[in-house]
């Protein structure tokens, strides 16, 4: 892989981890349909995946470091007690809300593993996406509002819609927000709570092969354009979020709309130019 696609596929993962579009959706699709020369199926391609991952994961860290660092300092005891209190409710919050995807993504990771290579079906889950957003605006129209207070039920459906995520195309934040905006918070709010709790997942994900990429080949012969992705990646991934932050408390009515619209356009563009061969 040259450094030119290597940025550009970094740009990418930076943006749609983030953005309710599908980062894997895109991943698969996007290289099949501009011919780029990237083999997924590559012993290559992981090492750099891991990379993108680990360096998406960072930006996040960065962008939320004072949310952490309190977290931090409310399992260690320090600060006043109401502070203690209200960031261990948070971090339990936010262990409640993982605790789905772990379970379900060990039982599904095999079953479903063979969907995440077929941009086909990647584009039509970016259909079923759009509906999910579109849904998921109708649903909060008819939930009480209860300006950002979670309970750990609520915690636990958002994870639960988290899980929709292990079908390519169907966005991980995108889920996470609809599940949010379900139990009656707003943009703002389920956006909050969707990237801190995307964060330790992410890391987790990538933390979790460093092992075996260590002593991979492919990692040294890589590591000078994985590290430059990687970088590009952390940015564009603090880049975007602080965009989304501000445009989700902007645009509480009608925040994900766009984003269904084009997943509706891009999917079926994608599955009609994929079907033609193009």
């Amino acid at each position: 892989m040259d450094f030119v696609h290597a940025v550009l596929f970094a740009i990418l993962q930076g943006a749609t981890e983030l953005f309710p579009v599908s980062s894997l959706g895109h991943a698969v699709i996007v290289p099949k349909l501009l011919h780029w020369p990237i083999d997924q199926s590559s012993p290559d391609f992981l090492p750099f995946l891991v990379m993108l991952h680990l360096g998406t994961a960072i930006g996040l860290l960065a962008y939320f470091y004072a949310d952490w660092l309190a977290m931090a300092r409310g399992v260690l005891g320090i600060g006043y007690q109401a502070e203690v209190s209200a960031t261990r409710d948070l971090l339990l919050k936010l262990i409640i809300a993982t605790i789905p995807a772990v379970l379900i993504g060990a039982i599904l990771k095999k079953p479903i593993a063979h969907l995440f290579g077929s941009p086909l079906i990647a584009s039509l889950f970016l259909i079923a996406n759009a509906g999910l957003l579109l849904a998921g605006e109708r649903l909060r129209g008819r939930a009480a509002l209860r300006g950002g207070h979670l309970t750990n039920l609520d915690a636990l459906i958002i994870g639960l819609f988290q899980c929709l995520a292990f079908l390519p195309g169907i966005s991980r934040s995108g889920s996470a927000i609809v599940g949010g905006l379900r139990r009656g918070i707003n943009h703002e709010d389920a956006a909050h709570f969707s990237f801190l709790m995307g964060t330790p997942v992410i890391l987790a994900a990538s933390v979790a092969e460093i092992p075996k990429l260590l002593r991979a080949h492919e990692l040294h012969a890589l590591f000078g354009v994985s590290l430059l992705a990687a970088i590009v990646a952390g940015v564009v991934a603090y880049a975007s979020t602080a965009f989304l932050m501000r445009y989700f408390k902007q645009h509480d009515s009608w925040a994900l709309k766009p984003f269904a619209w084009y997943c509706a356009a891009f999917g079926a563009g994608s599955f009609g130019l994929l079907m033609l061969g193009l």
